[in-house]
């Protein structure tokens, strides 16, 4: 991607510029002494050098300074170290011929002899380590371009014990040769290897890749052979004849080392700067096309083989495994290294062509990022450009290339690849590979130096070919290109220890205070500010919590020791390592891996306004973006315990802030992606829901702290610090509202939570659930507002609030105090049923019965909810309590309460009697009707009807009007023409709606033995009604039959009612049972016997003949001796038949009559010829007898 599209410069010690790349710079040394009495500003930095807390830094004024390394005091947050400076070494070198003095070039140190190599002014010397004492007397190389070419696959440090001791071989770069010697108690030549005027050179065991100033190659060192590769400029048509694709001997001899005798002058400055820790930036670049360069560089995709490349295997590697970056000393210069002192020296013997174009000189960069890859670097021109191209340890292309936007000055690689398999040398490497390189960009606001940054083990089509630039510190603009230097960068041996403060500010847990002051075990919950008949169940649960939580008090100091313990904690954490180390002008800096933290938390604060603050407002939080940094996280695994936590992070903080945008936000301008993301943000970076709850007004008094408080990471505290404070100063609590998306959103938030209960990874569980079951109770009811009354219908949000109470919250108190706020009762008596307070559920539900404001409406039927929860619960005392209030209220669904069989708790029926005459006089009745007609209990009959006979007279007693209305119907019964309905039939269908009434027919129900045969005090109850018995003529019918006075009994059923149907079956039922609810049920056990009937049926027939209406006395004695005439003795009618009836009117029961006297006859003959029948039968069987056993004499 280009660079400068999204570009920030970065400062020293906290720049407020987000450092959003994958390197940032951290001071290693500022204000360096280049000179030693700091009166000169034309020295420059040429070559830096780090191992075992020893920095030498090489400058312009062939100078060598050494710097050790302090330790930081262990008090200090910043854990920085100091250096002082213990020597100014000037190193021995042989005066040039030309002017031209490029001073310290390069520091070689060699670890495993504790031996170093400088390169001054084109001559080596040698000196010990670290204090840098001149060895090996007076012996130099000179002149000479370059030392180093140390085996890479080899530990350079010397930390381990393999190879400790043991010589050390290097190249050395002559005018005409390159020599190979072996550096341990002294300098010994090896061999010499023909090639001229090399610059620098990298090797892998055997294999080294070397580079002159027009092309570059392969040798073995050994073997001393060479493969020519390609040239560095692109443009150089020069070299393609030198190029010939062939492996060349390049075995020589010449050249040597000379010995001669040179002072080394040192000075001991002392210097104590620290460096500082600031926040820089690497800026995040877009990506592009790649440029095509010309020549044979490669076309647009990066992927062209150079021409003319030798393909013969070179000698297979003894070692298959890859490496990380190389740590050779390539020349250290901000410039281009000018021509030896030896003008003998030629860099080329080919000759040119006499018109040729003058060559273009490009300096050579190679880096091994592997142990079996070169990287290489050519270009078109300076101000062009560069491509970096991949080759084998065979000279074949390994890789996509890579482009670099222009010619780099220095390069150098990081990380051991993806991919790559690491070796003991770069075991601990990190596994991303990156190339950086320094280069001078010209834009046009001006020339910029700095690093521009790139993956070098990632292909085209694997990822995001992305491109970062890291700016220099307090740089500017500079307009004059001829006044800017590019960065000095380089591999050290040694790795420098980073502190991170910020990272350990942000990642340290620190305490979250909510609140200024308040208890800490309690939410706002007051016993006095809710229902009185709540409170004292409150009290008691209370109570037994403060019984079982009661416990010690923390030390004073724990508080102190716990942050100490986060701090000692967090610094382990807060620190890194690096090998490279860049340079301007006289600062020093560590080029260090950014902590995924601090970049993504870099990342983020770019998205607020762009700006690197919490404290601006939230709303400008481009959101869309978080939604992509949030996508760019899914799927990635921590490898470190450091990442592990640093995801966290990052994720909790987005989650939060995302949260502080939406709530400054209107609703229409957030989606559910958003919302989607902030939650998923929440939960996976596993935020304490109570910091969530903080910054939302409504639900901050739900927090409980607890003893040991919330505990959160420094970086998430302070942007919910900053955003509380915000709030708190533009409106109070009260005045904010929460529009119902995000209600929605925290109702999914919490549930999500409540999901973790039980998880013994969550520390504080026993405050947080409690906080969040007292936030989603407070969101739901808000939501729950606009329900409509009654109960939930399907999934709804009431539902949601019923399965919350229903399975049980732990904030029980606090929800029972929210509930009786929000006037919620039924809700809160689905709570008590989670606890199991059938108590308070009962209490809760008789509020509500007798009119206390429950806003949801949804207690339908009350009154049965309440007969059919008192039959599940099993405790007597609070089944008596609240089934004698019910029948109080509802004596019918009272009674029940007391009398159904399916009742867990059992009560005697003598007893229910004497608490319902205690508690609910008017619903002793109603049991007792419940006992007698439901349960068929017939010993209370008379204690029933003693019941309906008080009621009964004392209406008629109190109430003329009802004897009137008894004396009507009979007047209006008797006034009915037959066939008319019994009287109890009648009375029944034409019934009033009043009790006295409806006590009335069940008292002749009673009386009249519907209950079966029972036995009740008959005088007792005739006395009763004696004053009334002319409005109770039923009862002194049933009761004259309950005395044997039948024909009192017939003859007001026949004159005082005219209810001829009852008369008739009261003969046939000798005025037993004669108000059956279903006619005939009486059993023929019960029935009297004929004769009893036909006494009866006498007297009625007498009682029909004294009816006056004649019509009635006809028809209704026609119709008895009809239907009933064999009860009747045919003289004993016609006796009683007046004279002047005709016979017409009897017909019919006379015809019967002599039917039935002829059947008589008829049976009777019949039944003598069957006796005839059988005598003679008898007989005949006698004689045969007889004659069987034949005649016998007796003596």
């Amino acid at each position: 991607m280009p660079l400068g599209e999204e570009e920030a410069q970065i400062s020293s010690n906290g720049g407020s510029s987000p450092e959003t790349g994958p390197f940032i710079l951290r001071t290693l040394l500022d204000d360096l002494p280049l000179s030693a009495d700091r009166d000169r500003e034309d020295i420059t930095i040429t070559c830096v050098e780090f191992l075992d807390q020893n920095l030498y830094v090489g400058t312009s004024a062939s100078e060598l300074l050494h710097f050790v390394q302090i330790p930081p005091d262990p008090d200090d947050v910043s854990a920085k170290p100091s250096y002082i400076l213990a020597s100014r070494l000037l190193p021995a070198y042989h005066e040039p011929a030309t002017p031209a003095r490029p001073g310290v070039q390069q520091i070689l140190l060699l670890a495993q002899v504790n031996k170093a190599c400088i390169l001054c002014n084109w001559t080596v010397t040698f000196y010990s380590l670290p204090e840098l004492s001149p060895v090996f007397g007076t012996t130099q190389i000179r002149p000479c371009n370059w030392i180093g070419g140390i085996d890479l696959n080899t530990d350079l440090t010397g930390h381990t014990t393999e190879g400790k001791g043991m010589p050390v071989t290097v190249l050395v770069s002559l005018n005409k040769k390159m020599r190979v010697i072996r550096i341990g108690e002294d300098a010994k030549p090896v061999r010499v290897i023909d090639f001229a005027a090399s610059t620098i050179s990298v090797r892998r065991e055997s294999f080294a890749c070397v580079a002159n100033s027009r092309a570059y190659a392969l040798l073995d060192v050994k073997r001393l052979l060479k493969i020519p590769l390609f040239p560095i400029s692109s443009l150089d048509d020069s070299q393609s004849e030198t190029i010939s694709g062939r492996v060349e001997d390049i075995s020589g001899s010449g050249g040597g080392i000379s010995r001669s005798m040179s002072s080394a002058q040192t000075a001991n400055i002392t210097d104590g700067r620290g460096h500082g820790r600031s926040t820089s930036l690497g800026a995040l670049m877009s990506g592009t096309s790649r440029r095509q360069s010309h020549g044979r560089v490669g076309d647009q995709s990066g992927r062209e083989t150079p021409e003319g490349f030798f393909r013969e295997a070179s000698p297979t590697p003894g070692s298959s495994s890859l490496s990380q970056q190389p740590r050779d000393p390539i020349p250290g210069s901000n410039k281009a290294l000018p021509a030896p002192p030896d003008e003998s020296s030629a860099i080329s013997s080919t000759a040119e062509p006499p018109k040729a174009t003058p060559p273009i000189y490009l300096k050579p960069h190679i880096a091994s990022p592997t142990p079996q890859e070169f990287l290489l670097v050519t270009g078109a021109g300076s101000n062009d450009p560069g491509v970096g191209m991949f080759v084998s340890l065979e000279g074949e292309v390994t890789r996509p290339t890579i482009e670099f936007e222009v010619y780099p000055e220095q390069i150098v690689v990081v990380g051991r690849g993806v991919g790559v398999d690491p070796i003991p040398t770069t075991s601990e490497d990190d596994e991303e590979g990156f190339v950086l390189a320094s280069v001078v960009r010209r834009s046009p606001d001006g020339v910029h130096t700095g690093l521009e940054i790139q993956r070098w083990d990632l292909n085209p089509g694997e990822g995001v070919m992305e491109k970062h630039w890291l700016g220099i510190p307090s740089q500017g603009n500079k307009s004059n290109e001829e006044n800017i230097a590019p960065v000095g960068i380089r591999s050290v041996i040694d790795a420098g220890d980073i502190a991170f403060p910020e990272l350990i500010e942000r990642l340290q847990l620190k305490r979250f205070r909510p609140f200024g002051a308040r208890s800490v075990n309690t939410s706002t919950l007051s016993l006095h500010s809710i229902d009185s008949r709540t409170a004292s169940s409150l009290e008691r649960v209370s109570g037994e919590r403060e019984l079982f939580e009661s416990g010690e008090t923390l030390p004073k100091e724990w508080e102190n020791k716990r942050n100490e313990e986060e701090r000692l904690f967090a610094s382990r954490l807060g620190h890194s390592q690096s090998r490279v180390v860049a340079w301007y002008g006289t600062s020093l800096w560590w080029t260090v891996r950014n902590p995924l933290a601090l970049q993504l938390d870099a990342r983020l604060s770019l998205l607020v306004n762009g700006k690197n603050s919490v404290q601006t407002k939230f709303e400008s939080l481009d959101r869309q973006k978080v939604v992509e940094l949030m996508k760019s996280l899914c799927g990635r695994e921590a490898k470190t315990e450091t990442e592990y936590l640093s995801l966290r992070y990052i994720k909790q903080r987005v989650g939060l802030i995302t949260f502080m945008s939406i709530l400054h936000s209107s609703p229409s301008q957030v989606n559910l992606s958003e919302y989607n993301t902030c939650e998923e943000a929440l939960i996976e970076g596993g935020l304490d829901p109570r910091v969530v709850l903080s910054i939302v007004p409504i639900l901050r008094d739900e927090i409980i702290e607890g003893k040991t408080g919330i505990w959160i990471h420094g970086g998430v505290k302070d942007a919910a610090v900053s955003f509380i404070a915000e709030i708190s100063s533009e409106k109070s609590s009260s005045e904010l509202d929460v529009a119902s998306d995000v209600l929605k959103f925290l109702k999914s938030f919490l549930a999500t939570w409540r999901k973790n209960k039980g998880f013994g990874s969550i520390g504080d569980e026993d405050e947080i659930f409690r906080s969040v079951d007292a936030a989603l109770l407070i969101v739901l009811l808000q939501l729950d507002k606009i329900s409509p009354h009654g109960p939930a219908k399907g999934k709804s949000i009431r539902s949601d609030l019923y399965e919350l109470v229903d399975h049980g919250v732990d904030c029980f108190e606090r929800a029972v105090s929210i509930l009786e706020s929000k006037h919620r009762l039924y809700v809160l008596s689905r709570l008590y049923q989670s606890r199991k307070m059938a108590s308070e559920v009962l209490r809760t539900w008789r509020r509500i019965v007798e009119g206390d404001n429950d806003e949801g409406g949804e207690f339908r039927d009350g009154e049965q909810r309440v007969r059919e929860y008192l039959t599940k619960i099993r405790n007597p005392s609070v089944v008596q309590e609240y089934g004698v209030w019910l029948a109080a209220r509802n004596p019918k669904l009272g009674v029940q309460v007391f009398a159904e069989d399916r009742n867990q708790v059992k009560f005697e029926p003598n007893q229910v009697v004497q608490i319902l005459r205690e508690g609910a006089p008017g619903a002793v009745k109603e049991y007792l009707e419940y006992l007698v007609f439901n349960k068929n209990h017939t010993e209370y009959i008379n204690e029933l009807i003693t019941y309906y006979l008080d009621i009964v007279t004392n209406k008629l007693e109190q109430s003329q009007e009802a004897r009137n209305l008894l004396a009507q119907t009979y007047e209006s019964y008797r006034a009915l023409r037959p066939p008319k309905p019994t009287y109890r039939q009648f009375i029944t269908e034409n019934s009033i709606d009043e009790e006295w009434w409806h006590n009335r027919l069940r008292l002749l129900q009673l009386l009249g033995g519907s209950q079966g045969s029972v036995s009740y005090n008959v005088a007792a109850v005739l006395e009763r009604i004696s004053p009334y018995s002319q409005e109770l003529v039923p009862e002194v019918i049933i009761l004259n039959g309950r005395q044997s006075l039948h024909e009192e009994a017939l003859r007001l059923l026949t004159h005082g009612l005219g209810d001829y149907d009852t008369a008739i079956n009261y003969c046939l039922l000798d005025g037993s049972s004669i108000y059956h609810t279903i006619s005939g049920a009486a059993s023929r056990d019960t029935l009297p016997s004929r004769e009893q009937q036909a006494n009866l049926f006498r007297f009625l027939l007498s009682e029909f003949l004294r009816i006056e209406d004649i019509s009635n006395r006809v028809e209704q004695t026609s119709s008895l001796l009809e239907r009933f005439g064999g009860w009747f003795e045919v003289g004993y009618v016609l006796s009683l038949i007046p004279d002047t009836w005709s016979v017409e009117l009897v017909s019919g029961f006379l015809v019967s009559a002599l039917r039935r006297i002829v059947r008589e006859r008829h049976e009777t003959t019949i039944a003598k010829a069957l006796s005839s029948a059988e005598n003679l039968h008898i007989n005949a069987d006698l004689v045969g007898t007889v004659d069987k056993a034949g005649p016998s004499l007796e003596a």
